[in-house]
């Protein structure tokens, strides 16, 4: 067991991300109290059964109530409310965070419900399955992955020393830390996350449409690139509904650049430009092999992606 960084953490929802923090924090041994608010009553009896933490309640202001770090694991467009809920009970000097995909949404929602007396540092841990809910969190879901952190622009020795502390507790999870700007952080995820959201719910959807090919025929002669493609569009709606609202200039700008080359992709095909087709099908081999270089793949059975299933 390591270090207690933090005596009592309070996790204000617990889908998959805010259980898997409950169950990595435990593991670990670096938090003491665990208070856990859900505004859903089937997810706070789930949460008893399961014995993730120490308190239980549906009430955010008496979660928070002596909190030494708090962490919002809510979708992003709910986060400015569940911060002004938590706004009057929270503790002098709290850490506070939160796990969205969307940074700079956040910050200014965090910052306008909350009092200057907390260190609000948001955060986003890129790790995660397709499920959803209590029963989806599992202890080793950050082992080796990167969490950002989206300081303020603060210098202050104690917004700093809170920033040290909160980057330490990711460690401790098992994550790579990187501090960034939140506008750079939302450009960078529209392109390695949001996009490829984006591009999955449509190309599924797309399919579905097709009038000349029934359903049963997209599932029975789905190929590994459709189920890959489903997979991703099986994510949680409400999560990625609030991403692409809550993201959109940066979302908007990368997908016009996608549009473009998908256009330049198109005249190759017609074209037949074989050399061309062949140049981009390598260049993009070797990225693929640079993130598996990298640890951010898995090598075991189905890229390790039934882990977390129940």
């Amino acid at each position: 067991m390591g270090e207690v960084l933090f005596p009592r953490m309070a996790v204000i929802g617990c889908g998959l991300i805010g259980s898997s923090v409950i169950l990595a924090a435990r593991e670990a041994g670096c938090v003491g109290e665990i208070i856990v608010a859900d505004l859903s009553e089937a997810h706070r009896a789930r949460i008893v059964e399961l014995g993730y933490a120490d308190k239980v309640t549906g009430d955010i202001a008496e979660a928070v109530a002596g909190a030494d770090l708090v962490v919002f694991a809510v979708p992003v467009l709910a986060m400015g409310e569940a911060a002004k809920a938590a706004a009057p009970a929270m503790k002098p000097g709290a850490i506070v965070t939160d796990v969205g995909s969307v940074k700079g949404f956040v910050a200014q929602a965090l910052m306008a419900a909350l009092p200057d007396t907390v260190f609000i540092v948001p955060g986003h841990p890129i790790a995660g399955t397709e499920h959803s809910g209590p029963d989806a969190g599992f202890a080793e879901l950050f082992q080796s992955r990167w969490v950002i952190l989206t300081p303020q622009p603060r210098q202050d020795d104690a917004y700093l020393e809170a920033v040290s502390q909160l980057s330490e507790f990711w460690r401790a999870l098992g994550a790579n830390v990187e501090l960034m700007d939140d506008r750079h952080h939302d450009l960078v995820l529209a392109v390695t996350s949001h996009l490829p959201h984006l591009i999955a719910y449509n190309i599924v959807g797309t399919a579905a449409d097709m009038e000349e090919v029934t359903q049963a025929e997209v599932m029975k002669y789905s190929a590994g690139g459709f189920r890959d493609f489903t997979r991703i569009a099986a994510s949680d709606p409400t999560m990625w509904r609030d991403v692409f609202v809550a993201n959109k200039e940066a979302v908007l700008e990368i997908l016009g650049r996608f549009t473009e080359d998908l256009q330049a992709l198109s005249r190759q095909i017609r074209w037949g430009e074989s050399d061309k087709l062949f140049e981009l099908f390598t260049r993009t081999r070797e990225i693929r092999r640079g993130i598996i270089a990298a640890g951010q793949e898995s090598a075991e059975p189905n890229f390790g992606r039934d882990r977390g299933k129940h």
